[in-house]
């Protein structure tokens, strides 16, 4: 039996398919499995999972309100990846909107600094999606 995570976010979107590629050919996901009756994707990168459901597909959706782009307002998602610099490179040759730039940036925790080298990006829709790299540890 699969396990899966505890947590697996749902992004509703206004184009499954051109959605799909983007998470595929440039973030490096897989489509573990598919119901493309609902349009709907199931999306795995090693241990990171989302789920991927055209808006305005056949079914009932979990909008509370009209959805309008940057869909996702007031969230960012932080994904860990090995390959960050490979991954950046790539949308940087696409037309994806770059919300912050490549950055090493350190965050406290208690008397300790926890190094990110990360961006931020809008998938097709706006969702924002935080890829990083973990460098490490410091004294604060």
């Amino acid at each position: 039996m699969i396990k899966y995570p505890l947590l697996v976010p749902e992004f509703e979107v206004s184009n499954i398919e051109k959605t799909k590629q983007v998470y595929i050919d440039i973030f490096g996901f897989v489509v573990s499995f598919e119901r493309p009756e609902e349009k709907f994707a199931y999306m795995e990168r090693g241990d990171i999972h989302i789920m991927l459901e055209e808006a305005t597909g056949p079914g009932r959706r979990f909008h509370v309100a009209d959805l309008e782009y940057p869909y996702g307002r007031g969230i960012n998602f932080q994904i860990e990846i090995d390959d960050v610099d490979v991954v950046y490179e790539r949308i940087q040759r696409s037309d994806l909107k770059i919300h912050i730039p490549m950055e090493e940036r350190w965050y406290r925790r208690k008397n300790v600094e926890l190094g990110n080298r990360q961006f931020v990006v809008c998938d097709p829709d706006g969702y924002l999606l935080r890829f990083f790299t973990d460098i490490g540890e410091r004294q604060a």
